[in-house]
């Protein structure tokens, strides 16, 4: 989804109302990864002593502090978008699926298997035995009943994930039916996005209200406190159903607005997890004693948006022109500090159906002008960037733009806003270009294929007013097509054809940075940026 960093995934600020629909996104592969080798140590099941791969002796307990940059919004999983809530809620609430470390495929989690009927309509699915909610009650199929169901009638939140669900029936207590309107590939993946976490039945009793102030899942935390703009603590759930899990006794997301505090946190060892140390601090973290600093493969995409429904953008050879004139490589470098790639694709390479081959506009000043030579603006035009103030990412973005812009007769000049005006700015497509980002929430990239390219999913195309009827034709098909080779081929076209009608400039690819205390194992970020807690143990 479009990201706010609410924490650090996300466009700075965002809140549920600001990104209209869509946000999400994450995944990693342990070991080697599209940047390299992440150093994430494997994940170990068991509780208690014993030897750990960091050298000290594994103990249950302790307390996990991480510190971030900015607090989490709210606890309802339907409706928010930040990930500084998601990957808090997510530690709450569980999913019938969950992502695999590889960020393209599912695996069950409270369901434990499903069959599929001749026609691809019905799906039917048999529920993980034991598993309860931290109160003790057990789950049944009403409480994933009325979990879809909510999540699948909110307005303006995740309820385009389930667009194609059209029943859901509880045939006994231990088996759940989804019924959908047509064929749907996507399916899977979307019910492990966080939006379909299950919820006790009707609440528990309470009202919505009540309850997500102080939720209850089959997670293997539950509820602590929440001192808003400081602190939030998580405690251990005594009846998760996974054996021996979780090995802490609580986790705290500590809100350190400030990145060299939360830098010093770390190396003085005040803090166990930076949640996202800026690239210019890796090398300093890394030569400090007992840091360890891990670049975990993720789906983080940046772009430059350009709003279509203001001219010139409107005209294709202008969008040609500023996105052959990007110098991805110059962003990577004074960025990202070489921890990247220049995209090539509205996709990632992380993401299933990415194509590498894919060529994209890359930076080829020749190319640029002779776009622009054929615009309804030949001798250039003056436009502003809509920039976030204190952002230092998108100021060095919007410099390094307005020096490239200059050489075609552009003048690009650059307006700070206030990061909650500046999404709602761009939600209401009033502006002209600007910068955004995108993380992942589910295992397609159906997520992102709607709000990018279909401007009748809520977000108007990547807020860019872009509408090509034809790949709209093809996001359609590739969304009910079963074939993975098919589905493939659709998605091929659909990256060529938006690389083509440059309707986004894609900017690079980032791993998601993450500083740790030594004795912090068993922490692995998804691609996604989500990350499963119960694996996490602390060494002595």
């Amino acid at each position: 989804m479009p990201i706010s960093d609410q924490n650090a995934g996300r466009i700075p600020g965002a809140d549920p109302a600001d990104i209209s629909r869509y946000r999400l996104s994450r995944r990693q592969a342990l070991g080697w990864g599209l940047f390299g080798a992440v150093g994430a140590t494997g994940l170990l099941a068991a509780c208690g002593g014993g030897a750990s791969s960091s050298g000290g002796t594994k103990r249950t307990g302790g307390d996990l502090k991480i510190v971030r940059s900015q607090d989490a919004v709210s606890m309802d999983n339907t409706m928010v978008f930040s990930n500084a809530s998601i990957w808090v809620y997510q530690q709450i609430f569980e999913t019938l699926y969950t992502n695999n470390p590889d960020g393209k495929s599912v695996k069950p989690w409270l369901a434990e298997s499903y069959t599929t009927s001749a026609d691809n309509l019905t799906w039917t699915f048999k529920l993980r035995a034991g598993v309860t909610f931290s109160n003790g009650q057990p789950v049944t199929s009403a409480d994933v009943k009325f979990s879809l169901d909510k999540a699948s009638s909110t307005k303006g939140g995740w309820e385009f994930i389930n667009s194609a669900i059209k029943e859901v029936t509880t045939p006994d207590a231990s088996t759940v039916v989804i019924t959908t309107k047509y064929p749907w590939a996507p399916l899977l993946a979307d019910l492990a996005c966080p939006s379909n976490g299950i919820l006790p039945n009707n609440y528990g009793g309470k009202s919505a209200v009540d309850f997500y102030a102080a939720p209850i899942g089959t997670g293997p935390f539950i509820w602590g406190t929440w001192s808003k703009g400081s602190a939030l603590t998580l405690k251990k759930n005594p009846h998760y159903w996974q054996p021996g899990k979780p090995a802490l006794d609580s986790v705290t997301w500590q809100v350190v607005p400030d990145d060299n505090s939360r830098s010093l946190m770390i190396q003085g060892g005040q803090a166990h997890i930076d949640e996202n140390p800026p690239f210019s601090t890796l090398d300093q973290l890394r030569a400090a004693s007992g840091v360890k600093v891990d670049l975990f493969p993720s789906t983080r995409t940046d772009y430059v948006l350009m709003n279509q429904t203001k001219k010139p953008y409107d005209d294709v050879h202008v969008r040609r022109a500023i996105s052959y004139a990007i110098d991805r490589e110059s962003l990577v470098k004074s960025v990202l500090y070489n921890n990247g790639k220049a995209a090539n694709s509205l996709f990632m390479p992380t993401v299933g159906y990415y194509d590498a081959a894919t060529p994209g506009l890359q930076y080829d000043m020749a190319k640029a002008k002779a776009e622009l030579a054929q615009s309804s603006v030949p001798n250039g035009f003056t436009t502003t960037y809509l920039a976030s103030s204190g952002d230092s990412t998108d100021a060095a973005i919007a410099q390094i733009m307005q020096a490239s812009l200059k050489q075609l007769g552009i003048t690009m000049n650059i307006q700070n806003s206030d990061p909650s005006a500046l999404h709602d700015l761009q939600n209401k497509l009033n502006y002209e270009i600007s910068h955004s980002y995108w993380t992942m929430d589910i295992a397609d990239p159906d997520e992102l294929v709607q709000f990018a390219l279909d401007p009748t999913s809520g977000g108007h195309s990547f807020n860019t007013g872009y509408n090509n009827s034809q790949l709209i034709d093809q996001i359609h098909k590739a969304q009910q097509t079963l074939d993975t080779n098919a589905r493939q081929q659709l998605y091929t076209q659909i990256q060529n054809q938006a690389a083509s009608d440059a309707f986004m400039g894609f900017l690079y690819y980032q791993p998601f940075p993450y500083a740790r205390r030594a004795a912090v194992q068993g922490f692995q970020v998804l691609p996604t940026g989500s990350y499963h807690l119960e694996d996490v143990y602390l060494t002595s």
